[in-house]
């Protein structure tokens, strides 16, 4: 072979090695991407959910029981027997609770000695009535001056309701009716009548009345 056949082979044999060298992917370089373009985001992988907060609605590790409803408030079903019973008791001796002055017996001079002159002074009724309003009291009394009514309108028996009286004292037997307000009456003795005034609306004792019938009969004459 001459050494220009020799030559053309070397470069012929050169040739394809280099081309099998471009076609072999083991060898190829890494892409580069063309100036300007974004690089692709790295993928990144979500959160893990947050476990529900102590205060979430329907999460039920952090559910708590509701607190406790609150104990009713008033007197006691025993200390409204009790305080009935006294109540009877004094209205058998024409007196109310808190007040010293009794029907009967009383004179409304000797309030407005003690008391001073009554915040109001009407005629009702079989007579005239002195309100107290500071003493929760309102006295009815002749034209002798002698008190025949004897009321109370304290708290503590603004508490009660007739199933308080009817446990204590049972059913009245003279149940009456005034307007909006319905009388439960209940002997005292022989000579008074305890009486509880409840308004249908409220449902509760508005005011007692310790009453004495024979002194606010014919007494308003002369």
């Amino acid at each position: 072979m001459s050494v220009e056949g020799t030559i053309a082979a070397l470069l012929l044999s050169a040739g394809i090695a280099l081309l099998a060298g471009c076609n072999d992917g083991s060898a190829a370089s890494p892409s580069i991407a063309p100036a300007g373009a974004a690089a692709p985001a790295a993928s990144v992988s979500p959160p893990a959910a947050s476990a529900p907060s102590a205060a979430s609605p329907g999460s039920t590790a952090a559910a708590t029981s509701p607190p406790a409803a609150a104990a009713p408030s008033g007197t006691p079903a025993a200390d409204k027997r009790q305080l009935l019973h006294e109540l009877l008791e004094l209205a058998k001796q024409g007196k109310a609770p808190g007040v010293e002055f009794a029907a009967h017996t009383g004179l409304i001079e000797d309030v407005e000695k003690a008391w001073g002159e009554p915040d109001k002074k009407e005629s009702a009724g079989a007579g005239i009535y002195s309100t107290y309003s500071k003493k929760n009291a309102v006295f009815g009394f002749n034209k002798g001056s002698l008190i025949f009514d004897v009321r109370s309108s304290a708290p503590n028996l603004q508490e009660l309701r007739l199933s308080d009286i009817e446990a204590a004292l049972g059913k009245s037997q003279d149940i009456r009716k005034n307007g909006d307000d319905i009388i439960y009456v209940y002997p005292a003795g022989k000579d008074f009548e305890l009486k509880f005034i409840i308004p249908a609306s409220t449902g509760k004792v508005s005011h007692i009345s310790v009453f004495s019938p024979q002194d606010s009969k014919n007494n308003m004459a002369g």
